[in-house]
C-alpha cells in the first residue's frame, strides 16, 4: 500500500486546513488509518486515527474538538479536516496504515506510511 498525502500549507491562527491521503490499493480498506505529525525538535505523535470501518476513532487531548477525520473506502481516502489552527499545530503531518489503529500506538512498527505534509500556522 503506498499512501500519497497532500494538502498542507501555510495559514494563520484559526484559520482551516483539509488534509487528504490517497491509498493505491483495495488493502486500504482492511486497515486503520491515522495521521501523525512531527513539530521541529519533538516526537513524532499520534494525531488522529479511525477504524477500517470508520466506526472508531481516536483523537489526541490537543486536537479534540477541532481536528476530524474521515474515510471513504470506496475511493481509498482519509481525510482530516482541522478547524481552530494553533501555531503549536505546525508540524509535518504523515498519513499512516496500520492493523492496530485507532488504539494509540507509538510510531514504531507502522505498516505504511506516506510522505509528510507541511503544516504551518502563524500566529
Amino acid at each position: 500500500v503506498q499512501l500519497q498525502a497532500s494538502g498542507g500549507g501555510l495559514v494563520q491562527a484559526g484559520d482551516s486546513l483539509r488534509l487528504s491521503c490517497a491509498a493505491s490499493r483495495r488493502a486500504f480498506s482492511s486497515l486503520g488509518m491515522g495521521w501523525f505529525r512531527q513539530a521541529p525538535e519533538k516526537e513524532r505523535e499520534l494525531v488522529t486515527a479511525i477504524s477500517w470501518s470508520g466506526d472508531s476513532t481516536y483523537y489526541a487531548d490537543s486536537v479534540k474538538g477541532r481536528f476530524t477525520i474521515s474515510r471513504d473506502n470506496a475511493k481509498n481516502t482519509v481525510s482530516l479536516q482541522m478547524n481552530s489552527l494553533k501555531p503549536e499545530d505546525t508540524a509535518v503531518y504523515y498519513c499512516a496504515a496500520d492493523l492496530r489503529l485507532p488504539a494509540a500506538v507509538r510510531d514504531t512498527g507502522i505498516m505504511y506510511w506516506g510522505r509528510g505534509t507541511l503544516v504551518t500556522v502563524s500566529s
